[in-house]
């Protein structure tokens, strides 16, 4: 073999190319350890364009940064990409390096929807997911609706929602709440007190058909109860069952109460 002159050539070859890679991975060894390519810079942005609302320097600084380790060259961009997610209110991030010293950051902000449950601080955002944030921070332009139902039925109750304010908009009413029981029966409440009693309804077409027929006779009804109606229960095949409210007595017709001094 020592006198096989293109065996040797081969050999040559792949030592000095063992050796060449060897020289190469202890240069960039050696240069990712210089301070120069330290992380200096990370650069917030919202992403395609769009201004975030809630998420500031100061949380990202507090929640996500200690949890990015190493500098330009080892830092694991997706392990820092589950650290800016781990950020109240960020539903996306994405992040590059940029030379010689700067983390890109682009985030995406949830769109909170409405409340869910009875847990402080648990929010749906309007494509149907489920996350925690501060309330006072999601309310700051009113009032969210009242939403709840088995968790995995997030994405469904977002939609009905939406759904619901279709159908209600030609009579003028809007849901306030809208509650999933676990045997998929539905109740909302709506933004005049009354609460229409859906009831079990798997399928779109189901509910719509429920709802629309309450449409088609609450002008009759509110013209007839005006502020009386308390609830509407829709589960009838063919009909509809109404609650009036009580109503105070006047002053005048209160009953009378004596003391009597012993």
């Amino acid at each position: 073999m020592w006198n096989d002159i293109r065996t040797m050539n081969t050999i040559t070859r792949a030592m000095l190319g063992v050796l060449l890679f060897a020289l190469m991975f202890a240069a960039y060894k050696w240069i990712a350890r210089q301070p120069m390519f330290e992380l200096r810079v990370v650069a917030l942005r919202g992403a395609n364009g769009v201004p975030m609302r809630y998420v500031d320097a100061a949380t990202v600084r507090s929640t996500a940064l200690p949890r990015i380790r190493g500098n330009f060259f080892t830092a694991d961009l997706a392990a820092a990409r589950t650290a800016f997610e781990t950020v109240p209110w960020v539903q996306h991030a994405s992040v590059r390096r940029e030379w010689p010293d700067k983390l890109i950051v682009s985030l995406s902000e949830y769109v909170a929807l409405g409340t869910w449950g009875d847990q402080e601080g648990r929010l749906l955002s309007v494509d149907g997911v489920l996350f925690t944030a501060n309330l006072d921070e999601a309310e700051d332009e009113g009032k969210l609706p009242a939403l709840d139902g088995p968790d995995e039925s997030a994405r469904e109750v977002a939609m009905r929602l939406s759904d619901l304010r279709e159908w209600l908009a030609p009579v003028h009413l809007s849901p306030r709440s809208l509650v999933l029981t676990k045997r998929y029966a539905w109740t909302a409440r709506l933004d005049n007190g009354i609460v229409l009693n859906i009831g079990r309804a798997h399928e779109r077409e189901a509910m719509k058909e429920r709802v629309m027929r309450f449409v088609s006779v609450y002008p009759q009804l509110a013209a007839a109860l005006p502020g009386r109606i308390d609830s509407v229960d829709m589960r009838y095949p063919n009909g509809l069952a109404l609650k009036r409210r009580a109503q105070a007595l006047p002053v005048s017709a209160a009953p009378r109460v004596a003391e009597s001094a012993t």
